[in-house]
């Protein structure tokens, strides 16, 4: 019952994933695709991310993308919350500084 009366409220994040145009490339991320997850925090977010797109009966059908392999970049827009940047690399998600996209 605590369990129940504790559980956090799922929040539905606005995510973004960029890759480059190549595997292993560190330069040149362009926008692949947009969704909303639903999750409890911003690093249940980026594990639901990584499991729905590495996965392959979970990848959406309109994804064109390649799985989510190191070096790939994650967008969480909160809204008034805001922007927050997470690059994949060995060991897991990293916090990053904005992107610039060319």
């Amino acid at each position: 019952m605590i369990k129940v009366l504790t559980k956090r409220a799922c929040i539905h994040y606005d995510v973004t994933i960029f890759q480059t145009p190549k595997y292993r490339e560190n330069k040149g991320h362009k926008e692949v695709y947009r969704s909303t997850i639903q999750a409890n925090s911003r690093d249940h977010c980026l594990e639901e991310t990584f499991s729905r797109f590495n996965v392959t009966d979970r990848i959406p059908a309109d994804y064109q993308g390649r799985f989510l392999s190191t070096g790939d970049i994650v967008l969480i827009d909160e809204g008034r919350g805001g922007q927050h940047y997470y690059q994949l690399k060995p060991g897991g998600w990293f916090p990053i500084n904005r992107i610039v996209l060319l």
